[in-house]
């Protein structure tokens, strides 16, 4: 079971350093095709999604671990608050990305602003 925590840390780290060397390659492409305040926004957007996987992987990690290593009531309870902060970061990035609460998403879908900052520079 070592080694799956090892793949999945491995795999945050992974999916940081990738998300984040996309999000500039996008943002570049799309700050000189479109402009500068839209490049700027795919950065941060694509950034944001990277970071909420990243987060994800580490959470995996983190319940395996305490699920086959460490069986005690201190582990479980850290990774109670590890989960709950994990889970805050991650309500709260995306919040911040798509600007609204993640279950108003398929009414918001339709935001004239959604389509051309998710699109740019993907061309």
């Amino acid at each position: 079971m070592e080694y799956a925590i090892y793949f999945f840390e491995i795999g945050a780290i992974a999916i940081l350093v990738a998300g984040s060397l996309f999000a500039f390659w996008t943002g570049m492409v799309a700050w000189r095709r479109v402009g500068r305040r839209v490049g700027y926004e795919v950065i941060r957007h694509d950034l944001g999604r990277a970071i909420l996987l990243g987060l994800e992987f580490l959470i995996i990690a983190d319940i395996i671990k305490t699920v086959t290593m460490e069986t005690t009531v201190q582990s479980a309870l850290g990774l109670g608050l590890v989960v709950v902060v994990r889970t805050f970061l991650s309500f709260s990035l995306s919040i911040e990305l798509d600007g609204h609460l993640p279950w108003r998403r398929k009414r918001d879908a339709m935001s004239p602003f959604a389509a051309p900052i998710r699109d740019a520079g993907r061309e």
